[in-house]
C-alpha cells in the first residue's frame, strides 16, 4: 500500500507512559469533527463534502461504505495524512491544527494493512521506534515491547528479536498492532487492519483487538469493507454515501434492526436469522465447563477426574491460565500432562456466534473453547448452546 511509503512519525504515538489508565478505564480522548471537506482539484465533487460526526471517548466506531465514497480520506484527516480542506476536527476539544503533524501524530496510533513493519528490523525495533525517538531509556523501551506483546497475544521472548519475514500474515499484523500502540496513546486509526490475511486469521485478530479493547478502552475509528467485521467490532457504526455523506450513524443493533433507508438496507443485506447470529455473541450464552488440567499435572489424576465427569477430553491450561490445547484422552500419553502440539481452536467471549459456529466447524469437539482478557480460560461453547439461544431469539421476535 502506499501508506508504507509515509515517514515513521505518520504510524506513531504520544509520550504517556504505558498504564497511565487503569484496567477498564476509559484511556481514548473523544473525536468531533464538523463539516470537514476535502477537495482535490480538477475534480468536480468533493471526496469529502462536509463531514459532521461525534466519536465517543473510548468506543470503536467502523466506517463502512461503498469503494470510493470517502471513508479512508476521512480517516487520514484525522491525523493529518490528508489535509482537510475546510471544517474543524477535534481531539479530546483541541483542533487538530494547533500542532505541528508530528505532534499530533504521536497522539494518534495508525495501523494498516499488513502492518507496515520495516523489513530489517526486528519485532522489538519496530515497535519500539516511537518510543526511542520521544527519548525513553532502553529498559522502559524492553519492558513495554514485553507488555504489548504479551498484549497482544505472542510470547515476547519467542518473537522479540524475529525478523517480519519470520512471522505470518496474522503475527506481523498483531506486531503492527503493538506499534500502534506503543506510546499509549488515546486515538488509534486503523484502514482494513485485516484485510490482507485469510477468513480463520483475521477472525483471531479480530477476537484479539476486542480483548485489547476491553483492557484498554482507546478510541479505535477503524475503515472496513466488510459490513459482518463492522457489526462485530464497532461499538457504533457509520455507513457512508459517496462524498462521505452519513447515511446512518448508530449502534449495530439499530442499524441492523432499523435501517435508516432503502441504501442502508441494500448494504446491509442480511435476514433476520442472519442478523441474530451477527448481533448475538459468544457472552450471551450459558458456557460448559468441562475437566482442565494445567501442564505437568499427573495423566493419571486427571484421566481419573476427567472419566468421573463425564469427559472424553480435557482442556490444557498453561500456568497463567490460558488454553494450549483439548486432546482427548486417548490421546494423553506419559506420567505427565504435555503441551499439546497443534493450533487450538477457541474463540473470545466477545465473539459473533456467527464465528463461534464457524469455530465449531472446525474442531473435533463440535465446540470451541472461549477466551476472555488477555486470553484467559472461561470455557467450551457447543452447538446445542447456541441452536438453543438461536431458538430463543426467533421466539422473542414472533412476540
Amino acid at each position: 500500500m502506499s501508506d508504507t511509503t509515509r515517514p515513521v512519525e505518520a504510524t506513531q504515538t504520544q509520550a504517556e507512559p504505558p498504564g497511565a489508565s487503569g484496567p477498564g478505564e476509559v484511556s481514548g480522548a473523544e473525536i468531533v469533527l464538523t463539516d470537514v471537506v476535502k477537495r482535490y482539484a480538477g475534480q468536480d465533487a468533493a471526496a469529502v463534502g462536509g463531514l459532521t460526526l461525534t466519536i465517543p471517548a473510548g468506543e470503536i466506531v467502523m466506517f463502512v461504505g461503498p469503494s470510493g465514497c470517502g471513508k479512508t480520506t476521512s480517516l487520514k484527516m484525522i491525523n493529518r495524512l490528508i489535509e482537510p480542506t475546510s471544517g474543524t476536527i477535534e481531539i479530546a476539544g483541541k483542533d487538530i491544527r494547533t500542532q505541528s503533524e508530528n505532534q499530533l501524530r504521536r497522539q494518534i496510533g495508525y495501523v494498516i494493512q499488513g502492518g507496515s513493519l520495516f523489513p530489517h528490523m526486528t519485532v522489538e525495533k519496530n515497535i519500539a521506534i516511537v518510543p526511542k525517538l520521544l527519548g525513553w531509556d532502553r529498559s522502559r523501551i524492553h519492558d513495554r515491547v514485553t507488555e504489548l506483546l504479551d498484549l497482544v497475544g505472542l510470547d515476547p521472548e519467542r518473537y522479540r528479536n524475529r525478523h517480519p519475514r519470520e512471522l505470518s500474515g496474522g503475527q506481523q499484523q498483531r506486531v503492527g498492532v503493538a506499534r500502534g500502540l506503543a506510546a499509549d496513546p488515546p486515538v488509534v486509526l486503523m484502514d482494513e487492519p485485516f484485510g490482507a490475511v485469510d477468513p480463520i486469521t483475521r477472525q483471531r485478530l479480530q477476537d484479539e483487538l476486542l480483548s485489547i479493547q476491553r483492557e484498554l478502552h482507546k478510541t479505535i475509528v477503524c475503515v472496513t469493507h466488510d459490513i459482518d467485521e463492522a457489526i462485530k467490532l464497532g461499538d457504533r457504526i457509520v455507513i457512508l454515501r459517496e462524498g462521505a455523506e452519513v447515511a446512518q450513524y448508530d449502534t449495530p443493533e439499530v442499524v441492523l434492526s432499523a435501517p435508516a433507508d432503502d441504501f442502508v438496507a441494500d448494504f446491509v443485506g442480511a435476514g433476520s436469522s442472519l442478523k441474530a447470529l451477527s448481533l448475538a455473541r459468544v457472552e450471551d450464552i450459558e458456557l460448559r465447563h468441562p475437566t482442565t488440567a494445567k501442564v505437568g499435572d499427573a495423566v493419571a489424576k486427571v484421566t481419573e477426574q476427567a472419566r468421573a465427569n463425564g469427559d472424553t477430553a480435557v482442556v490444557v491450561l498453561d500456568d497463567r491460565g490460558r488454553p494450549v490445547g483439548w486432546p482427548w484422552l486417548r490421546q494423553l500419553r506419559g506420567d505427565r500432562i504435555v503441551r499439546p502440539e497443534g493450533e487450538l481452536i477457541d474463540v473470545d467471549i466477545r465473539s459473533t456466534l456467527n464465528d463461534a459456529l464457524d469455530s465449531m466447524l472446525s474442531s473435533s469437539h463440535g465446540a470451541a473453547v472461549v477466551t476472555g482478557e488477555r486470553d484467559q480460560y472461561l470455557g467450551v461453547v457447543d452447538f446445542d448452546a447456541v441452536t438453543t439461544h438461536i431458538r430463543l431469539l426467533e421466539e422473542q421476535r414472533g412476540e
